[in-house]
């Protein structure tokens, strides 16, 4: 495994991350609502797994590429969300 980058949710991912995986990022963003107490928004990180990229979200949201290069936006399981 390859360590990449961090970078705030919300704002413009790195240029290291493919186009690809910044789409599936951007519709992770969106939903992420504000916090009216001003707590900071979850960061990412990218890493590479032999090769692909992977960006995580500190909540546990995973968004990676699939076969096909699409984008897939799951929860790692070891968060306690649930694989869905």
């Amino acid at each position: 495994m390859q360590l990449g980058t961090r970078w705030t949710s919300g704002e413009e991912p790195p240029k290291a991350v493919p186009e690809a995986l910044r789409r599936g990022i951007r519709r992770v963003d969106e939903v992420i609502p504000d916090d009216d107490l001003g707590q900071p928004r979850p960061r990412w990180t990218l890493t590479w797994l032999e090769g692909r990229p992977i960006a995580e979200l500190d909540t546990g949201v995973i968004v990676s590429l699939d076969a096909d290069g699409e984008p897939v936006v799951r929860h790692d399981d070891e968060t306690g969300f649930g694989g869905h």
